[in-house]
């Protein structure tokens, strides 16, 4: 059984580069031909992320290119095209290969990042038949973003998933469906599936987004392991896949969080994992890309920032350390040596530079207005103050806030949406009282439309999404970050077995043999002899509509506190920011 961190793997240099070889390369190869590689915007960042262009040069690449660009024809190479199957990016193929005697390429050979759906198919066997020379499907159709978490980068989705006006929305969740269904046949996986489902007045809800979309990869995945001859798996595998709605914990998604990681993307403008910060003279601009190449960005990116600052040198010392060869006599070989690691050292420093510039920039924030912001903030969220007493006038808490000219916008917006989550909706006339008192008249629809998220602004909706929470006061360490994503709690009362059957019902009828907690069903007799499968087995949790900063952290402990049993992996349509959430529902009824 495959790990998670192949997959990881599979998106860095070496390995992803055989991969690609093993599938792709080879079945167009010939000995001292070179070829030219085309791809999309999607695949584009797929391998921008995970490998340099240059590499491909090794492997018989003399020319990277953008099918969407205009492009100058070499009719004497072979054109690869690693693509979407879409209707944009199969389009731009096709009019390569539109006129019989001016193809731009010899041949093409055709590599679909996922299932192609007939009718493109189709187009392509009466446009272009006599140009293809290979057309297959090679499933990668989502990106791993860090070794536990995945994304499939279409932040779109949220607005077609959502918004009253969309008029794709089951176009949108099959689309969904067939990548979660490619993350799934890359692990050699075929999860259980389960969703959370959404109650009202204690009767059964109409089919929710949740609901449909686990319905969806049940059928995907059953139809994909019965077509795909060369898989070894027989049924369902004991590896869970939990499929939620974005609006089952909308506190997560606009409090202020004070982890390194959740705080910096945030507060600070990082664009597509780079962050762009000042020399000390501030002559020059440098840029730093935030991944998991970078060693003291993955020691330091779940930390409070508190201990951020403080940790950066230490742990520049220690990594410094584990590649500074043994002491001894020095010998040219030793010197080497010695000569060979200086260059590490030196990056190590000038990560610890960006890094400390990183945790200043995100201090200096919290020093302005953020600081008055996160009592306030978790307190609402708690439902308690840092002393454990019940807040009994939250009206209280959020005025001194909203009259505070010092204060942006949108954070005004995410004080009132804290305190209506806190009360559980509101009236008409006190939220317009709070609207006109925070001076944010023209962002009301930020507020109005979580409603269409199933999350209550009004109380008249007469919905109860007060949830049951873990007691993890003894877990607190700072007051200001008391709150836990509810994800957490789902994670380990999953892997704990102890998921409610009627909140959270299984897709297939009936639950996995064994969903990581040891638990083992009667028909497998004794639970010996699976003890060995332990380590292979994963919870796979996909939000519909955006992942945050805080929610992939959760990822990460859990896995850690269950390393023995159950690794953790969450995804979803992409990565989320409040600041992006609240763009995204100002246009969500546009």
């Amino acid at each position: 059984m495959l790990s998670w961190e192949w997959v990881l793997c599979i998106f860095q240099e070496a390995t992803f580069l055989k991969e690609i070889k093993k599938h792709v390369l080879e079945d167009c190869k010939t000995e001292g031909e070179w070829k030219i590689l085309i791809l999309d915007h999607y695949t584009t960042k797929l391998l921008s992320s995970c490998c340099k262009m240059s590499n491909l040069m090794t492997e018989g690449i003399s020319v990277v290119e953008d099918l969407h660009k205009s492009r100058e024809p070499i009719p004497n190479s072979k054109a690869i095209y690693f693509i979407t199957p879409t209707e944009k990016s199969v389009s731009a193929l096709i009019n390569d290969f539109k006129k019989k005697h001016s193809y731009k390429y010899k041949a093409a050979y055709i590599y679909f990042t996922d299932y192609c759906p007939d009718n493109l198919f189709s187009q392509l066997k009466t446009t272009c038949t006599k140009a293809i020379k290979c057309c297959k499907e090679v499933n990668i159709s989502f990106l791993a973003y860090e070794s536990k978490v995945f994304t499939f980068d279409i932040p779109n989705a949220f607005h077609s998933i959502y918004s009253p006006e969309t008029t794709d929305k089951m176009t949108t969740l099959e689309m969904v469906a067939d990548k979660i269904v490619t993350l799934c046949a890359t692990l050699d996986e075929n999860p259980g599936v389960r969703y959370r489902l959404e109650r009202e007045n204690n009767y059964r809800a109409t089919e929710n987004n949740a609901e449909c979309l686990a319905n969806m990869v049940e059928e995907k995945l059953a139809e994909h392991y019965k077509l795909d001859q060369q898989s070894n798996i027989k049924g369902k595998t004991q590896s869970q896949l939990l499929i939620v709605d974005r609006g089952f914990d909308p506190v997560s998604t606009i409090l202020h969080e004070l982890t390194f990681q959740a705080m910096a993307y945030d507060l600070v403008t990082i664009e597509n994992n780079i962050y762009r910060y000042q020399t000390k003279d501030e002559s020059t601009t440098k840029e730093a890309l935030l991944d998991d190449d970078d060693e003291l960005w993955v020691k330091l990116r779940h930390l409070h920032i508190a201990e951020v600052s403080e940790k950066i040198p230490k742990l520049v010392k220690e990594l410094s350390k584990s590649h500074q060869t043994t002491e001894g006599k020095v010998t040219l070989s030793s010197l080497s040596q010695m000569m060979k690691k200086l260059p590490h050292y030196r990056k190590q420093k000038t990560k610890q530079t960006v890094h400390l510039n990183l945790a200043e920039d995100c201090m200096g924030h919290f020093r302005g207005t953020v600081e008055k912001l996160c009592k306030a903030e978790q307190d609402l969220a708690m439902g308690a103050d840092a002393q454990r007493q019940k807040i009994k006038d939250p009206m209280r808490i959020i005025l001194p806030i909203l009259l505070d000219k010092s204060i942006k916008s949108y954070d005004k917006l995410r004080i009132i949406l804290l305190y209506i989550f806190h009360v559980n909706g509101t009236t008409e006339e006190n939220l317009r009282k709070l609207i006109q008192h925070g001076k944010v008249t023209e962002y009301h629809n930020i507020i109005e439309n979580w409603k269409f998220l199933d999350v209550p602004i009004f109380s008249a909706d007469g919905q109860n999404h007060k949830l049951s929470r873990k007691d993890r006061s003894d877990e607190e360490s700072y007051q200001l970050s008391r709150w836990t994503p509810f994800i957490k709690d789902i994670m380990e009362d999953s892997i704990a077995n102890k998921l409610n059957s009627l909140e959270w019902p299984h897709c297939s009828g009936c639950s996995s043999a064994w969903n990581g907690s040891g638990a083992v069903s009667a028909r497998q007799g004794n639970k010996s002899n699976i003890q060995d499968d332990r380590r292979g087995v994963k919870l796979i949790i996909f939000i519909i509509g955006g992942v945050t900063y805080s929610e992939i952290r959760s990822a990460y402990e859990v896995s850690q506190s269950n390393v023995k049993h159950c690794e953790v992996i969450v995804g979803s349509t992409h990565i989320l920011t409040p600041t992006r959430l609240l763009d995204d529902l100002q246009n969500l009824n546009k």
